[in-house]
């Protein structure tokens, strides 16, 4: 993940482009990684290793029809030439028996974009001393990812984008003797021992409270506290089409009517797909620049993720979203909510680690239901009762995000992707701790 690999991409795609025949039109994307995998189990190493990849995404298009094919890079020249030029014949042959796509939208201008974010990381080694020493005794469980990713972009049009950046990853879990559970993360680009051992220790002293005898709740109405963690399950789910140009046009969205200006949400909320300081690429896979986008301002609906695909079919500008059209560098402002005054402040009611098996149960109304899960407490007096056995909710983003929602964080916790799904992913977001007046418990 070096200025090799920089230079090996380029000259791929110099050679592609002396390889096209008339009205030949192509878009070549590279993916690459070199990551240090480690699954820890009762605070020991369970397997480690090492994963060094390399891959293109080539489409060929000749007079509106396009055909696609991903091969893997070998780092060897002569090879890799081999096996773009194999596939090139291939998509070449295919092209002739498709149907000329409508909505094809290609980028035609040729931008170039280049930025490094390759921090220097610790090495493995040391993050195993260090998670084995702190946790020592603990039942803790999980995974740590490390080392730079690498994305490129060109085309026939003489676009180039090229983007690298190192980050980690540790998510663990920590485990009661009873068998209850909480979840923590800690991800970044600078590996700080101290903030680990911090979040240990918060971790630490909510693992004693799931000691004390659990609370089963009667449904109703109650005050909650969501943690950062927690609210991103939230807004993982509203991302499935909330603030997607085709989900909207289609009327599909479940923000579809904040969109139309029939609902609101709360002043306080400020959502951004923040792609500057981020880990993701200035382009996207389809070829187009991205830029940063405020997708809710003061609970008001403002800017759409908007495909190469939504664009040529609705008529829109194309900003670099995801083909999926779902945002992948998801920020929300912080608030004034101190993070040593969240109980104090929650008084009576629910403090909520983590939730999951979150679904919409009416999205229309953008009503989703999920259940509690690892980390949460029964709040009395400002000060924690005992877990929660496991609860179902039902309720409106328009209450939870809206009439609801009394204050945010000013503490913001960044989370990066944990998906390994082919290759390591460059999402993240960057969210507060969210005090709600309400939150309707159903089961």
């Amino acid at each position: 993940m070096n200025d090799h690999a920089h230079s090996q991409f380029e000259a791929l795609s110099q050679w592609l482009g002396g390889a096209l025949l008339a009205d030949e039109e192509f878009s070549l994307g590279y993916s690459a990684e070199c990551s240090d995998f480690v699954r820890f189990n009762q605070a020991r190493v369970l397997q480690a290793g090492q994963v060094r990849q390399a891959s293109l995404n080539l489409q060929l298009i000749h007079q509106g029809r396009h055909a696609e094919q991903q091969l893997s890079l070998s780092g060897v020249p002569q090879v890799d030439r081999q096996r773009l030029g194999e596939a090139v014949r291939q998509l070449r042959a295919i092209l002739p028996l498709l149907p000329a796509d409508p909505y094809l939208q290609f980028n035609r201008e040729p931008w170039h974009s280049q930025a490094q974010r390759l921090e220097t990381l610790p090495d493995s080694a040391e993050v195993i001393a260090e998670v084995t020493r702190q946790a020592a005794g603990l039942d803790l469980v999980g995974f740590y990812a490390a080392g730079p990713i690498s994305r490129g972009f060109a085309s026939s049009s003489g676009a180039f984008g090229w983007h690298q950046a190192s980050s980690f990853n540790l998510d663990w879990s920590l485990f009661h003797g009873n068998g209850q559970a909480l979840k923590a993360q800690y991800a970044g680009q600078h590996w700080q021992a101290d903030a680990f051992a911090e979040r240990l220790r918060q971790g630490q002293e909510q693992l004693a409270y799931l000691g004390l005898p659990p609370r089963t709740l009667a449904p109703g109405d109650y005050r909650a506290y969501l943690a950062p963690a927690a609210l991103q399950e939230l807004l993982e789910l509203l991302a499935w089409g909330g603030f997607s140009a085709q989900a909207l046009a289609e009327k599909d969205s479940p923000l579809q009517r904040l969109h139309s200006g029939e609902a609101r949400l709360s002043p306080l909320l400020h959502l951004h797909e923040q792609v500057s300081d981020s880990l993701l690429p200035g382009f996207s896979s389809e070829g187009f620049v991205r830029r940063d986008l405020r997708l809710i301002r003061a609970g008001l609906a403002e800017e759409s993720l908007v495909s190469a695909r939504s664009a040529a079919e609705y008529g829109l500008p194309a900003n670099g979203a995801s083909p999926w059209e779902a945002p992948a560098a998801l920020a929300m402002a912080g608030g004034d909510l101190p993070q040593e005054q969240i109980l104090e402040r929650l008084g009576r009611g629910l403090y909520i680690g983590n939730l999951w098996y979150l679904n919409y149960s009416d999205r229309p109304a953008a009503r989703i239901t999920g259940m509690t899960r690892f980390a949460c407490f029964w709040v009395e007096d400002g000060r924690i009762q005992g877990p929660l056995t496991s609860m179902r909710f039902d309720d409106s983003l328009y209450r939870l995000l809206g009439s609801q929602l009394e204050a945010l964080t000013g503490e913001r916790e960044l989370s990066l992707s944990t998906s390994t799904y082919q290759q390591r992913h460059n999402g993240s977001t960057l969210l507060p701790g969210a005090l709600l007046g309400g939150l309707t418990l159903t089961l």
